[in-house]
């Protein structure tokens, strides 16, 4: 069972997507307010927002949900496309759900994948979204065409993840816990900052194959069909229109190698955004300077 967020009650929310068949998204609730989405990172589930959705949830009704692949939602095998984990239908996964909850416009918070989910949900269902706010990424597309030798050795999973299957699965999956304190302790802040319970879960779901399979399929979605559909943006000159705020780790390989604002300003016309003093977990390392960003961004 997924640990509950403060104040938050637990749910599942099932429909059939129009390519990929029946898919159950898990998620929590809390608050009344205008709506906003929060969308996790990897290896992770919505527990990452423990320091924050009960604050936010005084403002908004919150929805804290688990991606495709990740937590207690769908874990379907990859198709030979990696299409039934492209962005696009996880984002689907999302916007149906809102759609479900009466909630035809809403605001989205995502961090690392959640983040490349919450960006192709925006553009695809631009009148949907009213204001984004990513965290710790650049673009898909901008991040592998800019791939520094600094890049691929701190990102490393990023082209191990997307080898054929079940290369990495298998390796992982023989010792998953060695591979989860060696990637995310091996970050700028440590495995101190984990919750135990919130470690727990982590590991526990990555422990599971199909959960291990769906992650892998999220990355070779995104070396793959992903940068396909935002190739395909880019030469349509489709961008996004809505306020766009971009927060990243002052400490992390994102404020390293890239620049956000730059990068970002390419896709969207109305960026804005700077980095916060912490690494990649943005919500578990700086809770509290997001949650004042986000409180003045989203209200």
């Amino acid at each position: 069972m997924t640990n509950l967020l403060q104040g938050f009650t637990a749910h599942t929310f099932t429909y059939t997507h129009p390519s990929d068949g029946e898919i159950t998204i898990a998620y929590q609730r809390a608050g009344n307010g205008p709506p906003l989405l929060l969308l996790h990172g990897f290896p992770q589930t919505k527990i990452i927002w423990h320091l924050v959705a009960p604050r936010l949830s005084e403002h908004f009704t919150v929805i804290a949900s688990d991606l495709r692949g990740y937590g207690e939602s769908s874990k379907p095998s990859g198709n030979a496309d990696h299409s039934n984990y492209s962005k696009r239908s996880m984002a689907q996964d999302q916007v149906s759900l809102m759609k479900h909850l009466g909630f035809d416009q809403f605001r989205v918070l995502g961090h690392d994948r959640g983040g490349r989910v919450a960006h192709r949900l925006a553009m695809d269902h631009s009148n949907n979204v009213s204001q984004l706010m990513v965290l710790d990424i650049s673009p898909t597309l901008a991040m592998y065409e800019q791939t520094s030798m600094a890049f691929a050795q701190g990102y490393w999973h990023w082209f191990f993840l997307i080898q054929k299957a079940p290369i990495p699965e298998t390796m992982i999956g023989a010792n998953v816990e060695f591979f989860l304190k060696q990637f995310m302790g091996g970050r700028f802040a440590g495995l101190g900052i984990f919750k135990d319970y919130c470690w727990q879960e982590y590991l526990t779901t990555m422990q599971n194959p199909a959960a291990l399979h769906a992650m892998c399929e999220d990355y070779r979605a995104a070396s793959t069909i992903d940068l396909e559909h935002d190739r395909a943006d880019r030469s349509s000159n489709k961008v996004l229109d809505i306020p766009l705020r971009v927060l990243w780790g002052e400490h992390g390989l994102v404020n390293a190698c890239f620049k956000p604002l730059q990068d970002w300003g390419k896709v969207a016309n109305n960026v804005t955004g700077r980095t916060v003093s912490s690494g990649h977990y943005v919500p578990e390392e700086a809770p509290d300077e997001l949650l004042e960003e986000a409180l003045k961004f989203f209200q």
